[in-house]
């Protein structure tokens, strides 16, 4: 193979399937055919393949990166490209020392299909990520990016992001050196992610932060620390997503001490969320290092959350657990911030499983409050609620109820079973699976529609 400044690049054999290959290569992998027009300047000879033009079927203008463009040569294209451009790289494996940025408004980037073309950042030595993106009205797709340092695709401040079958994987598994974040768009608008994969970090595979409108459906979450996770945003829809082998498969956070407070408004609907068994591997410190290996389905300060038609199965500590800030036992100075979850509507979903062997601080927190009720312990409901009711949502009539309009509702998921653990347990009233306070509705939330 010959060898050129800054980037290596080498064909890769087709890949035998894998289970999240095969689910998504049917639907979603397909080539991009319209008419297209290059620019010349950076196409130079394949290295041992066909000799495809990258630009070939693009619509407009288009700037082709085939083998052997060098590094410089890459990251000024992205600095040179004009608006409204597409970047169209090879098929094959592109090697960095360095991240690459982009802050042009409405280009594309893409390749040749997300296991085709490869950004590997591997020998990454500078730069806080892979790819900086701070530019509107991006598209990023058919690609697949590998092992930064520290998130693979970091997209801030933009308004319109698609990311669309996008690969982000950490290739040597879950550790807690691999970078934070797979696809990490935050303060962002309408934002959608669609088709994409993300394996191997060490915060959140596929994340969305501080943002509003945003959708992500039909995408894959493998061996992260968390699947996907919505935090501290408003207006998002996570649906027809599969999340399995991660510590935990779908998160709704709201935290303190960011720019954004008090996100709300999430539907999380029509998941699959299974077998999420890998021991957490977060980095000391980090506020996924509290999630117990074995949750499906985990809500933190979260408001106005729609959670139904999902099937949640197989989670060794809880299929689906709700809890305050204050449960965390980590403090907080943030005087907007709110740490009490409310106005959940939980409805319609299939559990199964059996969760009898939570792990971590909150896993121990579940054994003590279920062993008020379970001499010896013998497994943790499939709906688990730490309980906790600050004065100011409290139900007049009963302080140790949320008022109405605030209260968690659960309704319709089949034979699951329920606790609400009245945290702290420490006095009366102890443990309690009875649910019939939680039989009620909400309205609907409305769909996201991205502008």
């Amino acid at each position: 193979m010959t060898s050129f400044p800054g980037v290596s690049m080498s064909l890769r054999l087709p890949r035998v399937p894998s289970r999240l290959s095969r689910r998504l290569s049917a639907r979603l992998v397909r080539p991009i055919a319209v008419a297209g027009v290059s620019l010349a300047g950076l196409t130079l000879a394949a290295c041992g393949g066909d000799d495809v033009d990258p630009c070939a079927g693009v619509t407009g203008t288009c700037v082709p990166i085939t083998a052997g463009a060098s590094q410089t040569e890459i990251q000024t294209a992205l600095i040179d490209v004009q608006p409204g451009s597409t970047i169209a790289f090879a098929a094959g494996t592109f090697s960095f020392t360095s991240d690459l940025s982009l802050d042009v408004d409405g280009v594309t980037i893409q390749g040749a299909g997300m296991d085709d073309t490869i950004l590997s950042f591997a020998g990454q030595t500078s730069g806080g990520q892979g790819i900086l993106v701070t530019a509107d009205d991006f598209t990023i797709q058919d690609i697949g990016l590998e092992d930064s340092p520290g998130d693979l695709l970091k997209i801030e401040g933009a308004d319109g992001v698609t990311i669309r079958r996008v690969r982000a994987e950490w290739t040597g598994g879950p550790m807690s050196s691999n970078g934070s974040y797979g696809l990490y768009p935050v303060q962002c608008s309408n934002v959608l992610i669609e088709g994409s994969k993300a394996i191997g970090a060490s915060d959140a595979g596929i994340y969305v932060g501080q943002s509003d409108n945003i959708i992500i459906r039909d995408s894959v979450a493998e061996s992260n620390v968390a699947g996907i996770e919505i935090e501290n945003s408003t207006d998002a829809d996570v649906h027809d997503n599969e999340a399995y082998h991660n510590t935990g498969g779908i998160l709704v956070f709201n935290l303190p001490g960011l720019q954004v407070h008090n996100g709300a408004r999430t539907r999380v609907f029509d998941n699959h969320s299974y077998d999420n068994d890998t021991e957490n591997f977060a980095p000391a410190g980090n506020i996924v290092g509290k999630v117990p290996t074995g949750t499906g389905i985990a809500i933190l300060a979260a408001h106005e959350v729609e959670i139904f038609g999902n099937t949640i199965e197989n989670h060794a500590s809880v299929n689906l657990g709700i809890i305050s800030y204050s449960t965390t036992g980590l403090d907080f100075s943030d005087a907007l911030y709110d740490p009490d979850p409310d106005t959940l509507y939980i409805h319609d979903n299939t559990f199964t499983g059996t969760s009898a062997n939570p792990t971590g601080e909150l896993g121990a927190l579940l054994i003590l409050a279920m062993s008020e009720l379970q001499s010896p312990f013998m497994a943790v409901p499939d709906i688990a609620w730490d309980g906790v009711v600050p004065a100011d949502k409290a139900d007049p009539a009963d302080p140790t109820k949320l008022m109405d309009a605030l209260q968690i509702c659960i309704q319709n998921n089949g034979d699951a079973d329920f606790a609400n653990l009245h945290w702290p347990n420490t006095e009366d009233p102890i443990a309690s699976t009875d649910a019939s306070d939680h039989d009620c509705t909400h309205d609907p939330l409305p769909e996201v529609v991205l502008e």
